[in-house]
C-alpha cells in the first residue's frame, strides 16, 4: 500500500536519511530522494506530483515547485533562504520553513576557531611544520588577540552569538545591522563604514539578500585596515570574490579565514587558496552531532505539520495563510 505523502528530498550534508524517513512516516509520508548533484531539471522531474520538498542547499526555483502542483510546504534544512524561490512559493500559498537557531553555537566556535588560527598564526605553522620547517620568525609578529577590535556584520542569533565569545577574550565589539538594535546586549552599534575603519577583525553574520549581495566589495577592503582579517561563515555571496582577491594580492587586509563561498564549492585550483594568508573550511562550520540531529528533526517535523494541517514553526512567509 502507498503511502499517503510524498516528500522530496533534493539533497543533504549527512550520510542518509533515516532521521527524516522515521519522523516522516509518523504522518504516512514516504521520502524520495533525488540523486546526489542533481540539476535543475532532474529536481523538476523528482519533484512532479510530490507533497513536499525539503532542500538543503539545491535551488528550489520556480520551475522545481511548479512540477508539483500539490506542494504544500517546502522546507529548507538550514537556516539561509537564498537557494528558494520563497516569491513564487508565496504567490503559490505554499508555507516556506527553516531552522533559524539549529548550529548557533557551532557557527560562532567555528568563527572564533578560524580568527584565532589566522592571528595566532596556527593554520601557517600547522602547515610549515608538516612540510619539516620549524620557524618562529617565518611568521608576521601576531597582536594580542585582546588588544583588537572585533566587527561583527549582522547581529541576529549567531552574530550575537559571536560578540559574546569575543568578549570573553577581552576584545573591543562593535556591530552593524539594518536596524541598529542591539537586542540588549549592550554592544555598540555603528554605521557599515565605521565599521570597516575601526575593526581590526570583521566577521560577517548576515544572510544574502539583494541588498548584501556583494556588501563587501573593492571600495568596502580598501576602507578596511591593512592589518585586518576578514573572516566569512554566512554566505559566500556576502563577498566580492574578484575583490577579496585583489584585496589580499594588493595587501589592502593582512588575511581571510572563510567557509562559505561564491560559487561552492570554490575552484581549488585558483592561486589565492594558495595563499599563506588565507584559511578555508568547506563549508563546514555549522556541523556537529548535536546540531544535525536538532535540524533534521525539526525540519522534517515542520514537513509532517503542513501535511496534516498542523500549525508549524518558523513559516518564513506567514502571509500565505491569511
Amino acid at each position: 500500500m502507498s503511502a499517503k505523502f510524498r516528500v522530496l528530498i533534493t539533497d543533504r550534508a549527512w550520510p542518509d536519511c533515516e532521521v527524516e524517513r522515521k519522523e516522516l512516516a509518523l504522518v504516512d509520508a514516504e521520502v524520495i530522494e533525488a540523486p546526489p548533484g542533481a540539476d535543475e531539471q532532474t529536481l523538476v522531474e523528482c519533484a512532479t506530483g510530490v507533497d513536499a520538498i525539503a532542500t538543503c542547499w539545491a535551488r528550489v526555483t520556480e520551475a522545481v515547485i511548479a512540477a508539483a502542483p500539490d506542494c504544500k510546504t517546502v522546507a529548507r534544512l538550514g537556516i539561509g533562504l537564498d537557494n528558494i524561490d520563497v516569491k513564487y512559493a508565496t504567490s503559490r500559498k505554499i508555507p516556506v520553513t527553516n531552522v533559524p537557531d539549529y548550529c548557533i553555537p557551532e557557527v560562532a566556535d567555528h568563527t572564533m576557531a578560524l580568527m584565532l588560527a589566522s592571528l595566532r598564526n596556527v593554520a601557517f605553522f600547522h602547515h610549515q611544520t608538516k612540510q619539516g620547517i620549524y620557524n618562529l620568525s617565518a611568521a608576521p609578529l601576531p597582536r594580542r588577540v585582546s588588544a583588537l577590535t572585533m566587527g561583527v556584520f549582522g547581529f541576529g542569533l549567531t552574530g550575537q552569538a559571536v560578540a559574546e565569545r569575543a568578549l570573553a577574550f577581552g576584545m573591543d565589539v562593535i556591530a552593524t545591522n539594518s536596524s541598529g538594535n542591539d537586542y540588549g546586549t549592550g554592544i555598540k552599534m555603528v554605521p557599515f563604514t565605521e565599521l570597516l575603519q575601526q575593526s581590526d577583525v570583521i566577521s560577517i553574520h548576515a544572510p544574502l539578500t539583494e541588498a548584501t549581495q556583494h556588501q563587501f566589495d573593492q571600495s568596502a577592503f580598501e576602507q578596511m585596515k591593512s592589518t585586518a582579517l576578514i573572516i566569512n561563515t554566512s554566505r559566500g555571496g556576502l563577498i566580492d570574490f574578484a575583490a577579496l582577491k585583489s584585496a589580499i594580492q594588493n595587501q589592502d587586509i593582512a588575511g581571510a579565514a572563510l567557509d562559505v563561498f561564491d560559487p561552492e564549492p570554490p575552484d581549488l585550483s585558483d592561486p589565492f587558496f594558495k595563499d599563506e594568508r588565507v584559511i578555508a573550511t568547506p563549508h563546514a562550520a555549522f556541523i556537529s552531532q548535536e546540531s544535525l540531529d536538532e535540524l533534521r528533526q525539526q525540519a522534517a517535523r515542520q514537513v509532517a505539520d503542513v501535511l496534516v494541517g498542523r500549525e508549524t514553526t518558523n513559516v518564513v512567509n506567514p502571509s500565505v495563510f491569511e
